[in-house]
């Protein structure tokens, strides 16, 4: 699975940190940094988490 994070829409709100933090974390300003781009079957559901409570809909899931 690929994970997908469009930054430019970040609000920083840490909620993908929360759900995910193997795979995000946050920049000085909060913004989202992603750690991660493929993942293996262990973080998807954390990932699918912040994909569904981003406030944003900065993440994506992308099965490849």
């Amino acid at each position: 699975m690929k994970v997908e994070l469009e930054a430019d829409k970040c609000v920083a709100s840490g909620q993908c940190v929360l759900a995910a933090m193997q795979v995000f974390d946050q920049d000085d300003d909060g913004i989202a940094i992603l750690l991660e781009e493929r993942i293996g079957p262990d973080l998807v559901d954390d990932v699918r988490e912040a994909v569904v409570i981003c406030p944003a809909a900065a993440i994506r899931l992308v099965e490849q």
